[in-house]
C-alpha cells in the first residue's frame, strides 16, 4: 500500500489511490470528505458496479471502500470478482465494507466474499481510520482456494483445529506427545522462586 506509517502511527494518504464504491451520491460525498480530511488526494468515485469494474481495469488502488447495497447489482459479487481479478495488485488490495445492515449474516457475507473489514454505518472518521491503521500494521496473507480468495480469515496463526487435518503448507503437523518428565512439585516450584543470596 502507498499508505505509509511513521513511528507515531500517522498515515500519509497523499499518494494513495482509493476507490469509493457506493450507489448514493451523498454517501460518496461523505466518504470523500472524510478521506480528504485524512489527506487523501486520489479518491475515485464509482456509483455503479460496472463503473467500479472499469476503474479496477485501468487504475491500481491501495484501498477499496464499498457499500454493497445496489438496486441493480450485488456488491458482494463485486468483491468476489475483484479477488479473482486479472490485475494482481488490485486483487490483493484491502477492502472495507461499509453497510447500514449490521446483521451477522451481512458480516459473514462480507468476510466470505473476501473483505478485510466490515464497518456498520453511520461511520465516524475515527472508526474508519482505526480500520485502515489496523490493515497497514497487520497485513494478512492472501489466500486463494477453490471456494475463497482474499485475506486469511484467521487473525492468529494457531494451526488447524484439534482433530482436523492441516489445510495449509505452513500448518503445524507435528503430533504433540506427553511430557517426557513428570511435572514439578509445588515445593520444587517454590524453591525456584525463592530469593537466593548472592556471594560478591
Amino acid at each position: 500500500m502507498a499508505l505509509q506509517l511513521d513511528s507515531k502511527t500517522r498515515l500519509n494518504f497523499e499518494h494513495a489511490a482509493i476507490l469509493l464504491v457506493e450507489q448514493s451520491p451523498h454517501g460518496l460525498e461523505v466518504l470523500q470528505q472524510i478521506l480528504t480530511g485524512f489527506g487523501a488526494r486520489r479518491c475515485v468515485r464509482a456509483s455503479t458496479i460496472e463503473a467500479a469494474q472499469q476503474e479496477i481495469k485501468h487504475t491500481v488502488f491501495d484501498l477499496v471502500l464499498i457499500d454493497p447495497a445496489f438496486s441493480d447489482a450485488d456488491g458482494y459479487d463485486f468483491i468476489r470478482w475483484l479477488r479473482r481479478s486479472e490485475t494482481p495488485a488490485n486483487r490483493t488490495a484491502p477492502i472495507i465494507v461499509l453497510s447500514s445492515n449490521g446483521a451477522k449474516s451481512a458480516i459473514l457475507r462480507a468476510r466470505n466474499a473476501g473483505a478485510n473489514f466490515f464497518l456498520k454505518k453511520p461511520i465516524t472518521p475515527a472508526s474508519l481510520l482505526e480500520r485502515i491503521v489496523w490493515i497497514t500494521k497487520d497485513p494478512r496473507q492472501f489466500v486463494e482456494a477453490a471456494q475463497y480468495a482474499g485475506p486469511d480469515r484467521r487473525f492468529r496463526f494457531e494451526g488447524p483445529p484439534p482433530g482436523e487435518a492441516p489445510r495449509r503448507a505452513d500448518d503445524i503437523t507435528t503430533k504433540l506427545d506427553d511430557a517426557g518428565q513428570p511435572n514439578l512439585s509445588q515445593s520444587d516450584i517454590d524453591a525456584l522462586l525463592k530469593p537466593q543470596k548472592v556471594q560478591l
